[in-house]
């Protein structure tokens, strides 16, 4: 089941919302790529734990993704612990990626950040050969991510590098609006949310409007790393 990339997020929308972007665009190349949704995002204001699944499955076939997985944990209430490492290490070890994309250090919502440390420290210790893990009774073989970056979400936070996903925007957009009962629609009887407003999903728009005009393109993602970037060549820039 290995895949090039794993994008992680805290709750169903996530990843769609700041990285749908650059997944399409890795897909569209030919990356093998699977989203790991931490919680069901069940405490949600609007929808329920099984229309969300509901509508994530049909956000990652919008994307493309090779595979998509729950792993259930308490929405608001998960811990950074030994319980959730090791289950997030099955997924880690079982999926074996090259590089992970987690949620933000810091942010609005308290899970965010809570799940960025999760990931990190999840990454590490799941290349340690004395963690022992299985999956379905077999033991996994010890597996480290080579890079491990953070996607911007609520917060204005200056990001380390940006994608350019022009040609991406639009599935970007199709995946997020999967989301029916997350995000705005018109004559909704639901109760308004800091995201279910036209502003914000105009946000989601200019957000990567304003990061493509600083590299001259039409839109763009951004992430930060925790670790210094390096290239290969200085012609690798843009």
């Amino acid at each position: 089941m290995k895949v090039d990339i794993l994008a992680i997020g805290a709750h169903p929308d996530d990843v769609e919302l700041s990285c749908a972007g650059t997944l399409a665009k890795e897909i569209s190349g030919g990356k093998k790529v699977a989203i790991v949704d931490l919680t069901q995002g069940e405490l949600g204001t609007r929808g329920s734990a099984q229309l969300r699944a509901e509508e994530a499955a049909k956000a990652a076939s919008i994307l493309g993704v090779s595979h998509r997985f729950n792993l259930g944990f308490a929405d608001g209430f998960f811990q950074n612990d030994e319980e959730h490492q090791r289950k997030l290490i099955e997924y880690i070890r079982l999926l074996q990626p090259d590089v992970v994309l987690c949620n933000a250090v810091s942010d609005r919502h308290p899970d965010h950040g809570r799940a960025a440390k999760l990931v990190v420290e999840s990454c590490f210790l799941s290349g340690l050969a004395k963690v022992v893990s299985t999956h379905y009774d077999r033991v996994q073989q010890a597996w480290r991510p080579k890079q491990l970056y953070h996607y911007l979400q609520w917060n204005s936070t200056q990001p380390d590098f940006v994608v350019d996903i022009s040609e991406y925007m639009e599935t970007k957009m199709e995946a997020v609006q999967a989301y029916g009962s997350q995000f705005y629609k018109p004559n909704a009887t639901e109760a308004e949310t800091p995201i279910s407003s036209q502003n914000f999903l105009n946000s989601i728009q200019y957000r990567a409007a304003d990061l493509g005009r600083i590299i001259g393109v039409d839109y763009a993602e951004g992430f930060t790393s925790h670790r210094l970037l390096a290239v290969q060549t200085i012609s690798h820039l843009i």
